[in-house]
């Protein structure tokens, strides 16, 4: 990787988790003579008091804390994105055809008996006829991440979950989602020569980076080239194969402002 997009990563993941920290910090002291505070309920249970100030802080504040960075990891995947890619935070808005969804059915019910294994060519190869007015079929979809890359031509549609798995359950119902958006963007670039691809990614690998990622009901229903997991998700997005390494390194540095504001906020409640 070159030095200025090097360096252009890096400032991304400086200033996102700095902002994160900050935002934290607020949040922390506004709550501070709210007895219905997270920190304050805590301290309201006899039982949690019981084992100390540290337990109390960590317990109240782990839970918020993953949700909320989970929010950080996507803001700082289009952040990074930015340096290699157009990235499109609209909405994906045209129409889904009836045929498309009944397809989606068919491909859906064949993974589920196990009656094939997950191909890309099961969606990128069906065609369907297109009604002069399609209004009454017109559809929205929300996605985590539209990156679109001019050189190739080629849309990214990626559906990120910021942990490192997915709750089994719902693996069908993502991959029946991200089918939705494949083809409602697929749509709207009829009568151009651009592409989609539509991927599952996790922020990072519950088996540890660079380990098989098991998850196996995901995998009955997606591809291994519809799947960007932990380190090669954030390759993907920095299109480069240095871009893990490369921004684990900043947020080791980056790191030390939530460090930071989780003092001050612990200083000020105990």
């Amino acid at each position: 990787m070159d030095k200025i997009k090097e360096e252009r990563i890096r400032k991304a993941v400086d200033s996102r988790i700095k902002e994160f920290a900050d935002n934290l910090e607020k949040r922390y002291i506004k709550e501070l003579n709210d007895p219905n505070g997270v920190i304050n309920s805590k301290k309201n249970n006899v039982f949690i008091k019981t084992l100390g100030d540290e337990f109390i802080f960590n317990s109240a504040f782990c839970r918020s804390f993953d949700s909320s960075f989970g929010n950080v990891l996507e803001a700082l995947a289009n952040d990074v994105a930015e340096v290699s890619f157009d990235v499109i935070t609209e909405n994906i808005s045209s129409y889904l055809l009836p045929q498309q969804t009944q397809h989606i059915d068919y491909i859906m019910a064949d993974y589920e008996k196990h009656a094939k294994t997950p191909e890309i060519s099961d969606y990128s190869k069906f065609d369907a006829f297109i009604p002069q007015n399609t209004s009454s079929y017109t559809k929205s979809h929300v996605t985590d991440n539209h990156f679109y890359n001019p050189a190739t031509k080629e849309h990214y549609i990626i559906e990120l979950k910021a942990g490192g798995d997915l709750d089994n359950k719902k693996a069908k119902s993502e991959k029946m989602e991200l089918l939705k958006e494949y083809f409602i963007l697929k749509n709207e670039l009829v009568g151009t020569d651009e592409t989609v691809k539509i991927f599952f990614a996790t922020a990072y690998n519950k088996n540890g980076e660079d380990n098989e990622w098991k998850q196996e009901r995901v995998r009955q229903f997606f591809a291994e080239d519809e799947l960007l997991i932990g380190k090669k998700y954030w390759n993907f997005v920095c299109d480069d194969e240095e871009g893990f390494n490369i921004i684990y390194d900043q947020y080791k540095i980056s790191c030390q402002h939530i460090l930071a504001s989780l003092e001050r906020i612990k200083s000020l409640y105990f």
